[in-house]
């Protein structure tokens, strides 16, 4: 069975309703990254990094998979796939991937303050001032801020340089060292970039573009990998 690697971000997600962090009206224009998004920001004022997350997990909660990760996720009939994001959401898993590397964390959980390997899943939307680890401390949002190492990424290049086939979804490949796992493929391997926008893949072997929506793009893509015409 041959294995496929998806690598998806943000694209993948807001259609169904979670904002973007860089696209025009994102989360960036609403608010300073350095308030919200850093160690800084948590040691300087915890309580209001609380509240975006605690928003953010709030609409992760209330939003549905949509078209694209439910074709991902069909995927698995016929392939061994995983499922490498630089989402934060739970929409991979709720449309029934089994195998997802979550590259910057998991909004749903929490992590201690004081050992980042205490992670816990949260009960409903809300990480409260108070709500301690078994060490004592208080529990954070257990997400890769900016700043901070990618401690799945050793993981995920391992993982990319195994892939038969390689799809990125809904990225414009900006991020790194994220952005980097498409150069960690196999030049041989077929690679399959699906955005509306342009995506630079300049260098890169083997790629096919399709310049459409997540939801359109990878459906389409899925039926032609599940009936063997690709």
């Amino acid at each position: 069975m041959k294995n496929i690697v998806v690598f998806t971000g943000a694209g993948t997600s807001a259609e169904s309703g979670l904002g973007t962090f860089r696209d025009s009206g994102g989360l960036w224009e609403k608010y300073d990254v350095y308030e919200i998004a850093t160690p800084e920001a948590w040691r300087t004022n915890p309580n209001l990094v609380q509240e975006f997350y605690n928003e953010r997990r709030k609409q992760v909660l209330a939003a549905k998979p949509n078209a694209a990760h439910i074709a991902v996720a069909k995927l698995e009939e016929q392939y061994d796939v995983t499922v490498i994001t630089q989402n934060v959401d739970d929409l991979h898993e709720r449309a029934g991937s089994s195998n997802v590397v979550h590259l910057h964390g998991e909004i749903i959980k929490s992590q201690s303050s004081l050992d980042p390997s205490l992670v816990y899943d949260i009960e409903g939307w809300e990480l409260k001032d108070g709500d301690k680890c078994e060490k004592g401390s208080q529990l954070r949002p257990h997400v890769v801020w900016f700043g901070e190492p990618v401690p799945m990424m050793e993981q995920a290049s391992l993982i990319v340089e195994m892939a038969d086939i390689f799809l990125v979804v809904g990225t414009s490949l900006n991020v790194y060292p994220a952005a980097g796992l498409i150069d960690v493929v196999d030049p041989a391997v077929p690679k399959y970039v699906i955005d509306p926008k342009e995506v630079s893949v300049s260098g890169i072997d083997n790629v096919t573009v399709y310049k459409e929506k997540a939801s359109i793009g990878v459906p389409m893509l899925a039926e032609k990998l599940l009936s063997g015409s690709l």
